[in-house]
């Protein structure tokens, strides 16, 4: 199984969203978790994983873990070439580093060079840049580059962005 999350912020709540599939290439048969979860930490620069950490690990606790494959987050595995965490990172440690991350950025993070591929999809121009931990990168990499659509953003991590922001704005 392989889980995906993302957070979605507002009004001093977080809605954690997460999905679960079976296969790399799904697009429509996955399982919906979700939870809201009031008085979030605040965002501070560099340590992002302090805000959305303890969120996931919240939802994290509703789902059985015996046979997750892999985990997904919309952030970054590293933060720098020295390899120090950022979300990803500090997810794998909180779960025994007995389950690979897979970090998923939009954006470019300038502080990490090494340790991440940007990969193109569909007609974007834009990449898309996956960092992991647990799973060697190239792996990772052909992985998320498997995912369906024909989009930059994968369908299902798409869906993920659209459940996030559903009936909170």
């Amino acid at each position: 199984m392989i889980l995906a999350f993302d957070t979605y912020y507002f009004d001093g709540k977080a809605k954690t969203v997460c999905l679960e599939f079976e296969k790399w290439n799904e697009s429509e048969n996955f399982k919906i978790h979700t939870e809201i979860i009031d008085n979030v930490e605040e965002y501070i620069p560099g340590e992002f994983y302090r805000r959305e950490l303890p969120c996931i690990m919240s939802l994290l606790n509703q789902i059985d873990l015996k046979t997750v494959d892999a985990i997904i987050v919309d952030s970054f595995v590293y933060l720098d070439d020295e390899k120090k965490y950022g979300l990803g990172g500090h997810l794998y440690e909180k779960l025994n580093k007995e389950i690979p991350i897979i970090g998923v950025a939009k954006t470019n993070f300038a502080s990490i060079e090494k340790d991440k591929i940007g990969i193109l999809r569909g007609d974007s121009q834009k990449p898309l840049f996956i960092t992991a931990i647990g799973i060697e990168l190239d792996d990772a990499v052909q992985k998320v580059a498997s995912m369906a659509g024909e989009f930059r953003i994968p369908t299902l991590l798409k869906e993920l962005d659209r459940l996030t922001k559903e009936d909170t704005i």
